[in-house]
This record gives structure tokens, C-alpha cells and sequence, in this order.
């Protein structure tokens, strides 16, 4: 299945192709229209008009993570239609933070999570790719600069299409948002992956999304229990014999999690990285010293970790200057990672990653660098609703880059990542992480034949980026 993905992706030819099999636009064919009910301008359609808004869409509109024409080889969509259904699930039992009161027994709770999953898709005559979103503005309850506003955005993605069970089961990819986030905060990459073979599972952290964000502590305890509850709950749904739309669907023992700030933290610490002595015994981050649960070499850290997890993918990873890590707890880390970010991200300090980077020695790992780039790398663009507050568009908007251009750029490396490290085919995908010229400005602008040039770009396309390998030890 995946190797199949690969032949097809070395061709322009084939990858025009696939864009249309898939029922993506072609270039030129589009008309910009983002956030419902903003207007963006009018077309003819049977002899009429009508404006960008969440009604009559269709396929020729542009949606959050579709090809600018200058977009990398690996960012077109793959062969497979992209399905997406919404899941409630609930993990019983979990400590409630939220309502802990230092030096009595810790209350529990049963913790509701909303998963957004996408998934290769097999379309009924007629079906379209074409869905909507939920999501907030806002920074939590409470926050009069900030206040929750809900706004719905269109999705490239079948909305309860049938799952397409023929190159599967397929392996499993888990999104955890920032803090606060949601789980559509990253749809561009979330629609992407499925269409070349991948499970996808984004998790709204509840108490840390844009509507709901309420405790920063509880947020460090949840993230890394939501992750491996999520892998148990849809390893579960995916049995052979049940009764789920995801029976037969997911390969678990090939799982990979993508973390944004937060939810890099998370993915980090899901995959072994824990948590200093100075971390777990701080009253504030740690109020009844939960995150013991993290401590490296501890009987309940060892249980938590879960050797299904094959790769991360930590984009703009949060709190690595505040002490959460050293180099010690960092050894811990040893499966593939690649770590994503802006070079003048001040968010999750920049500094901090690279820390991360030099001392998760033990992580066979990746590190490509945005110049000029804040915090926001990896999610959509700014909808328009967000114009009206400075503060609420900053949460979306690279200010130096266009957000689609980053949005291709980060599906472009991120599928080779995974198809090196989950794929059936990783030799594929090798030669476009492994760069001669690691710095894109030193490569040439022009002449693909030239071995410096980066694989897979358009010219003038690799500008502005480091990517860098760096071995386990």
C-alpha cells in the first residue's frame, strides 16, 4: 500500500493525477474561501453567484492545507480519499486537578475527550470530500481580551464516508494540540496524511482547548495519559470482529504521535522522555506531586510507556528551558523524532529546543528550522474572524511567513518521516531528509540536477530553512 504511495509520488505527472483522483482543485481552478460566512469574493455557478461562506461549497474552493502552486512533492495528497468522523470516549478514574485541594485525597474523575479521526476513505458515487469544522476563539473562560467565540470552518474531507479497507490495516498517527488548541487546529496535516495511507487521531485535551482551558498543572499530568488512552481506546475500536467503523483499520503497533507546543511536551514524554527531579517535586506544576508518575525508571513510568509508539514528530515543543528535562531524563528518548521550528520563537523558547535536539542522544533525530519563524509553524491559517483581535490572529499567524506555504512545507517532511520510520518502504523516502546541503539558502535556486538541490522542491521553493540529521548514539 505504502510502497505503492511512493512509485507514485516520484512522478509530477502522477502527483497531478492524484490531486485529481482525490478531488483536489487544480491549480488555477480556485476560489479563496475560508472561514464561514466570510466573504471572499463571488463566482459564477449556473448562471449565478454567490460569496465564500460554509454553504454550497465545492471541491474547486481552496481549504486549509491545499498545494500553493509552489508547494513540495511530498505535500500532495496521495491516492486515497480522506474520511473524517467525530468520537466521544471517556477514560474513567483520572485525578481531577481542577478541583484538588493541596493535602487531601486527590478527587477523581471520569475525563471526557472529543477525537477528530480521519481515515482512508472509499466514496459513494457522488460523495464529496467537502466537511465542516468546529472550533473557538479564546484562551478559556474568563478572559474578557479573549473571549470564547465559536466559528466553523470548511474541511477537505468526506464527512462519515465508508472506510476503505483496501491497503489497510494502516498504521496510526495521534495529533496532540497546544495549550489551549483543538483537535482541527492542525487539520492541514490531519486531512493530509489518510489520503496516503494513515490513521489519524486528534484529541481535544479536555481543560485545554480554546473554550475550556483551565489548569496549566492538570494539563501536565493529562497529556501523556490522553495519549496512551487514546492508543489503547482506538487500538480497541480497530479489532477485528467489533462492530466500529475502525475494524480492521489500524495497524497500533506502527503508531507515531505529533505534538504541537503542549502536545510536543506530551509526545516527548509518551515516548520516554521524563521529568526531573526539580519538575515533579515543584508545588505549583506538580501540586501533590503527581508528575511522580514520570520519573524515569519508576514501575509507573515504565507501565505508561508503550513500545507501539515507533516516532515523533514535535513541532515547536513546549517547556524544555523551564526545566522539565536534563540531559540525563533525555536518554530516555530513543525512537525516531523530528523536531520542527521558528528560529525567533519566543513561546516555547527556541533555545529549548535546541537543547532538546542536542541531548536526545539517543534518538535517531531530525531538526528542520524556519528562519525568521515565530511559535505558530505548524497550524492553519488565521481565519478571518480572528482580524478583528490582534492577539486572537497571532495564535494562528506566522508573521514573516504565509501559513500555507508551512503548511506544505511541514506535509512535504512530515510524510517522509513517517513513511521512513512506518512505512513499507523507507529507502523511498530517505533522500529527501538526508540533504547534502543542509542549509536551503546555500542549496541551488535552480537546477534539479544538481545533488545540493532539495530533493522534491520547486525552484526558488527551499528558501528561508535548515534540516539537519543527527544519528543515535
Amino acid at each position: 500500500m505504502i510502497r505503492f504511495l511512493t512509485t507514485l509520488l516520484l512522478s509530477a505527472g502522477a502527483l497531478a493525477l492524484l490531486g485529481q483522483g482525490a478531488g483536489l482543485p487544480l491549480v488555477g481552478t480556485a476560489q479563496a474561501l475560508h472561514e464561514c460566512g466570510a466573504r471572499h469574493g463571488a463566482r459564477d455557478v449556473d448562471k449565478g453567484t454567490r460569496a465564500g461562506g460554509c454553504k454550497n461549497l465545492d471541491e474547486r474552493d481552496v481549504f486549509y492545507g491545499d498545494p500553493r502552486p509552489d508547494a513540495p512533492e511530498l505535500a500532495y495528497r496521495g491516492p486515497y480519499a480522506t474520511g473524517v468522523r467525530t468520537v466521544e470516549v471517556v477514560n474513567p478514574g483520572q485525578i481531577d486537578l481542577v478541583n484538588y485541594v493541596p493535602g487531601e485525597p486527590a478527587p477523581l474523575y471520569d475525563r471526557p475527550l472529543t477525537l477528530e479521526i480521519w481515515y482512508p476513505a472509499d466514496l459513494k458515487p457522488g460523495e464529496k470530500q467537502i466537511t465542516t469544522y468546529d472550533d473557538h476563539l479564546g484562551t478559556g473562560p474568563g478572559v474578557p481580551d479573549r473571549p470564547v467565540t465559536p466559528f466553523t470552518f470548511p474541511g477537505r474531507a468526506a464527512r462519515g464516508a465508508a472506510p476503505d479497507l483496501s491497503g489497510g490495516p494502516y498504521p496510526l498517527v495521534i495529533v496532540s494540540h497546544g495549550y489551549p488548541g483543538s483537535r482541527v487546529l492542525l487539520s492541514n496535516l490531519s486531512e493530509n496524511l489518510p489520503s496516503k495511507g494513515y490513521v489519524v487521531v486528534a484529541i481535544d485535551h479536555t481543560e485545554s482547548t480554546h473554550a475550556d482551558k483551565v489548569s496549566f498543572a492538570g494539563t501536565l499530568l493529562n497529556r501523556p495519559l490522553d495519549i496512551h488512552f487514546v492508543l489503547n481506546a482506538v487500538a480497541d475500536m480497530s479489532n477485528f470482529g467489533t462492530e466500529d467503523f475502525l475494524a480492521g483499520m489500524v495497524d497500533d503497533e506502527r503508531t507515531a504521535v505529533i505534538g504541537f507546543s503542549m502536545g510536543g511536551y506530551g509526545a516527548l514524554v509518551a515516548a520516554g522522555a521524563g521529568l526531573t527531579e526539580f519538575m515533579i517535586g515543584n508545588s505549583f506544576l506538580s501540586p501533590g506531586g503527581f508528575l511522580a508518575r514520570y520519573r524515569p525508571g519508576s514501575e509507573a513510568y515504565q507501565d505508561l510507556l508503550d513500545d507501539r509508539i515507533k516516532a515523533i514528530v514535535a513541532f515547536a515543543p513546549c517547556c524544555a528551558t523551564f526545566g522539565f528535562w536534563d540531559p540525563a531524563t533525555l536518554q530516555g528518548l530513543t525512537v525516531p523524532s523530528f523536531f520542527i521550528v521558528g528560529d525567533q520563537d519566543r513561546t516555547a523558547p527556541f533555545a529549548g529546543v535546541e537543547f532538546l535536539v542536542e541531548n536526545t542522544v539517543k534518538s535517531d533525530r531530525y531538526y528542520l528550522k524556519y528562519q525568521g519563524a515565530i511559535h505558530e509553524v505548524p497550524v492553519n491559517p488565521a481565519p478571518p474572524i480572528s482580524e478583528s483581535n490582534y492577539a486572537e490572529w497571532l495564535h494562528y499567524q506566522e508573521p514573516a511567513w504565509d501559513n500555507r506555504k508551512l503548511n506544505n512545507v511541514n506535509q512535504h517532511f512530515v510524510t517522509a518521516f513517517l513513511g521512513l520510520h512506518l512505512g513499507d518502504d523507507p529507502g523511498v523516502y530517505e533522500p529527501y531528509l538526508n540533504l547534502l546541503e543542509p542549509v536551503s539558502n546555500d542549496s541551488p535556486r535552480t537546477g534539479r540536477d544538481d545533488p545540493r538541490y532539495w530533493k522534491g522542491f520547486t525552484e526558488y521553493g527551499a528558501i528561508g530553512m535548515e534540516l539537519r540529521h543527527f544519528p543515535a548514539e
